[in-house]
């Protein structure tokens, strides 16, 4: 049997920002503001999924 695979990531977060820069092109713009911007998309996420799990 395999063994699972964890990882370490805080309550409220499904793909941390540090994890979902590396597979981004270099940004031109503003880093904060696309760094913020993702935090609060991966935020929805987060909720949705407790949200689901949740109502049933």
């Amino acid at each position: 049997m395999k063994k699972q695979q964890t990882t370490k990531r805080p309550p409220g977060i499904c793909i941390p920002w540090q994890e979902k820069l590396k597979e981004l092109p270099k940004i031109s713009g503003d880093k904060e503001l696309v760094k913020k911007v993702w935090e609060d998309i991966d935020a929805l996420g987060y909720m949705y999924i407790w949200q689901c799990l949740l109502s049933f």
